[in-house]
C-alpha cells in the first residue's frame, strides 16, 4: 500500500524540520520570534516586500526565514533558487505570484505552529 503525503504533511514536515534545525543556533529565539510573525507581515505588506526585508537584513535569523521561505516556494511553486529573483522576472504572472504568497502563508504557518512549540519567546 502506497502512502502517499499529503501537501499539508509535506509542509509540516518541512516546517518541522526547519524549526528543528533553528533550534540548534544561537539564533533560535528571534528565529522564533521573527516566524511567528511572518504570515501575517505577508498578508499586511505582500510577499515580495517582506522576502525583499528579509533578505536585505544582515541579522541571520532574517536570512535563515528568507532561505526557509525561499527554498520551498523553490520546491512547491517557483521552480527557481532565489524567490527575489523570481518574483521580479517579467516572466512571472500574477496568478503564479498570488499563488506563491498563498503557499508561503500555508507553510508559515505551520512554521509559527513549531516555532511556538519549540523556540520559546513571546
Amino acid at each position: 500500500m502506497s502512502k502517499q503525503r499529503t501537501l499539508e504533511q509535506e509542509r509540516a514536515n518541512a516546517a518541522w524540520d526547519r524549526v528543528s534545525a533553528a533550534k540548534r543556533q544561537s539564533y533560535a529565539k528571534k528565529y522564533g520570534q521573527l516566524a511567528k510573525g511572518a504570515a501575517a507581515e505577508i498578508q499586511v505588506n505582500g510577499l515580495g516586500q517582506v522576502v525583499s526585508f528579509w533578505r536585505a537584513k544582515h541579522e541571520v535569523e532574517h536570512r535563515a526565514l528568507y532561505t526557509d521561505v525561499s527554498n520551498w516556494l523553490r520546491r512547491k511553486v517557483t521552480g527557481h533558487d532565489d524567490v527575489m529573483a523570481w518574483i521580479v522576472d517579467e516572466q512571472t504572472t500574477s496568478n503564479q505570484y498570488r499563488r506563491a504568497t498563498a503557499e508561503a502563508i500555508a507553510f508559515l504557518t505551520w512554521l509559527k505552529r513549531f516555532a511556538e512549540a519549540e523556540l520559546g519567546g513571546s
